[in-house]
């Protein structure tokens, strides 16, 4: 980043360190001293209204008329009149003569919100304004000159209206001689806190109370929430909890009872919560499984090289061997007593994929039939976990993993954040 985007956005009251964020800025100061047409694009929220004044300010018509208008918020019936003016009697209401923008701004710039709102006979006249610089007025058929900056904005997807026949395909090339795009939060990650921090010392202010503060879990929650809204959301989100909490203290749970959770994209909760909770418990079982799975084929070697031997109970070599050794393969070991021998098969793998899960059946097909005296001995000898052990143990281990970030903790356990937030109150991890 620039020293002169970084007093840009000083300027401007912009905050954020993203590398998209410097660009557009970067950008929009740099085609300022041209004539280009510039079309800024980007979601509901993101802030696009600050480009189209940093281009005015850093060109030759800063001293002119800056004229900002939302058309999507003119009705179609009157738009032509607001934007190009019109004469006495040109309409039932049209009691005298009225300038539209682009003659009050006359010598400097004028700001197009909301751009591809307008009805497709403005479009005509706005592109010949844009290519020759003239228009006329409702009810005239005088040709007028204007000396205009255009700089428009929009969240439209401008290649889906224009196949649609919404948006005339010339007047989007005009518009769009430099475009500048301005990326949504969800794309600035590193920005939210920092957004959140100016908003609550902003309203601790305005209100009189103290600001707010996050603990680690609610900043996680907050730079991973999608933010459909935007910086609007995010604004708004923050003056709510301003507000009505008064616990200046912020934890993950009192700020996700303030985000809907039909946008949890990175904390996934459809449908039912109950219901998707028991799924990804079901995913960390499958998990504790695969371990469980493990271990009972070592077993069952140890078992079946204490059979060939004729051991008695097992001893500290063969225990040794059980925990410091990798696992065996028991593919192609001899048959010691036919049918009974350990095996494995591709129907026994298939058995246990989260994709075909089958239950405990499976393992019962095809676990080996011993009736052998000292192998059930040796099979009381190996104590096995309980599943809410081996959970817990394996959520822990993520959380070491991963230095207690417990974002690529839920991402290594394949669960949502939220499930592991609970698991982690509810074995105690800290």
């Amino acid at each position: 980043m620039t020293m002169d985007a970084l007093s840009i956005k000083r300027r401007f009251g912009v905050i954020g360190t993203s590398p998209a964020l410097d660009r557009a800025v970067t950008v929009a100061s740099q085609v300022a001293p041209t004539d280009l047409s510039v079309l800024v694009l980007g979601e509901s929220g993101v802030g696009k209204e600050v480009m189209p004044r940093v281009v005015h300010h850093f060109s030759r018509r800063k001293h002119g008329p800056f004229i900002a208008v939302n058309c999507g918020a003119i009705p179609e019936g009157t738009i032509d009149s607001e934007l190009f003016g019109h004469e006495k009697g040109a309409f039932t209401g049209a009691t005298e003569s009225r300038k539209g923008y682009f003659e009050e701004a006359n010598g400097g710039t004028i700001f197009l919100d909301e751009v591809a709102e307008l009805p497709l006979t403005t479009q005509v006249r706005l592109l010949r304004v844009l290519e020759t610089g003239e228009f006329i007025r409702v009810g005239s058929s005088k040709v007028q000159k204007t000396d205009v900056r255009v700089v428009a904005a929009t969240n439209v997807d401008f290649a889906d209206a224009i196949q649609r026949g919404q948006f005339r395909e010339d007047l989007y090339y005009r518009l769009s001689q430099v475009p500048i795009d301005v990326p949504p939060l969800r794309a600035r990650s590193g920005d939210i806190h920092l957004l959140f921090r100016k908003f609550t010392t902003d309203f601790s202010e305005q209100y009189q109370m103290p600001p707010l503060s996050l603990t680690e879990d609610a900043v996680e929650v907050l730079e991973n929430y999608p933010w459909p809204g935007n910086i609007r959301q995010l604004k708004n989100t923050t003056e709510q909890m301003s507000i009505l909490e008064t616990e200046r203290r912020i934890d993950a749970d009192t700020l996700l009872s303030y985000l809907p959770e039909s946008h949890r994209s990175r904390l996934p909760m459809r449908g039912d919560q109950d219901s998707a909770s028991q799924m990804n418990e079901r995913e960390i079982l499958y998990k504790v499984l695969f371990d469980m799975r493990q271990e009972m084929q070592d077993l069952k070697k140890l078992v079946y090289d204490l059979m060939k031997e004729g051991a008695g109970p097992v001893n500290a070599e063969l225990a040794q061997r059980l925990f410091n050794q990798p696992p065996p393969s028991l593919k192609g070991l001899p048959a010691g007593r036919g049918d009974e021998t350990p095996a494995e098969s591709d129907d026994f793998e298939a058995a246990w994929s989260p994709g075909q899960w089958q239950r405990t059946a499976a393992v019962e097909e095809h676990a080996p039939q011993l009736a052998h005296d000292e192998v059930e001995e040796a099979l009381e000898v190996e104590e096995v976990l309980s599943l809410q052990d081996s959970e817990k143990e394996l959520i822990r281990r993520a959380l070491a993993k991963h230095r207690n970030r417990r974002k690529y903790a839920a991402l290594e356990l394949g669960i949502s954040e939220r499930t592991l937030y609970r698991k982690i109150k509810e074995y105690g991890l800290k």
